[in-house]
């Protein structure tokens, strides 16, 4: 029974986040997939491994998709996200930790970055709030 309230939440949480809220919940997903893949690599479970560093190449490469190719920003990220994809390859391919680290930094740079530009937006739209 809590397992389904907790899915109902993920779900309502999903469904209402707006498309930045979305973006920063994609960098998570990757951050947390990643850290799975650490684990499995380190005690040789190479079917989680892979699986872990799939499920986060196939969250960079939506992010690829959805970059909006207008954006100046644009020419900067792609590049960063072609070498997280293939660092993650390589940490799939030869188990290799350093290839991921650097794919999680790179992917936490940006999630804390779009964190701080959310944070922003809603100070722009809502005001600081009550100051007592």
């Amino acid at each position: 029974m809590a397992y389904q309230q907790y899915e109902a939440y993920q779900n309502n949480s999903v469904n209402t986040a707006s498309p930045g809220e979305l973006t920063l919940m994609l960098y998570n997903g990757c951050l947390k997939f990643i850290k799975r893949a650490k684990k499995a690599i380190e005690e040789k479970d190479h079917q989680t491994k892979n699986e872990m560093i799939q499920k986060t190449q196939d969250i960079i490469r939506e992010l690829m998709v959805t970059l909006d190719q207008e954006a100046p920003i644009a020419k900067e990220m792609m590049p960063l996200y072609d070498f997280v994809y293939h660092a993650l390859t390589q940490a799939n391919i030869k188990s290799d930790l350093d290839q991921l680290e650097q794919a999680r930094e790179i992917i936490e740079n940006f999630r804390d970055t779009w964190k701080d530009v959310i944070k922003q937006e809603r100070i722009r739209q809502h005001g600081q709030g009550v100051n007592a």
